[in-house]
């Protein structure tokens, strides 16, 4: 869901998200720092020709060429960030949800007593605010 385009873009913001992908794509193929640095001052020099275009068809033509040929010197394996989708650790972190502390042992409990008490505190402040919002639950009620 986080590709969904949410407004129009305009001719230099296409240019340098572009930009920013062929020179990810760069750090797919060189490994050494220089290297890689010597081709990224190559491809800026061709990015500031497509930014200072004037003529708006002739930049969209320089765009598209671009967006080409990005697509056709793609690496095979591109490197990705471990928690950027696609990484090796994305969503691996699981967060556990808040009821497991509550069948926590009392010694453990007392490990954190500020936190606890706090925590008693809130869920008092929460049910309250639940029951004046929906109403208490009806006792008699049997389909849960």
């Amino acid at each position: 869901m986080s590709n969904i385009p949410l407004g129009i873009t305009t001719q230099v913001q296409k240019i340098c998200s572009l930009y920013k992908r062929t020179l990810r794509n760069l750090e797919s193929f060189y490994d050494r720092r220089h290297v890689y640095r010597y081709q990224a001052v190559l491809c800026r020099e061709k990015f500031e020709k497509m930014i200072n275009e004037k003529d708006a068809r002739k930049a969209a033509e320089m765009l598209k060429q671009g967006e080409e040929e990005l697509f056709l010197t793609q690496h095979p394996i591109p490197k990705k960030f471990a928690k950027s989708p696609g990484g090796v650790a994305y969503e691996r972190e699981v967060i556990p949800p808040d009821w497991v502390l509550d069948y926590w042992h009392p010694l453990e409990k007392a490990q954190y007593p500020e936190y606890f008490k706090k925590r008693e505190q809130r869920k008092k402040e929460f049910i309250a605010m639940w029951e004046k919002e929906y109403g208490k639950p009806d006792p008699n009620d049997t389909h849960h």
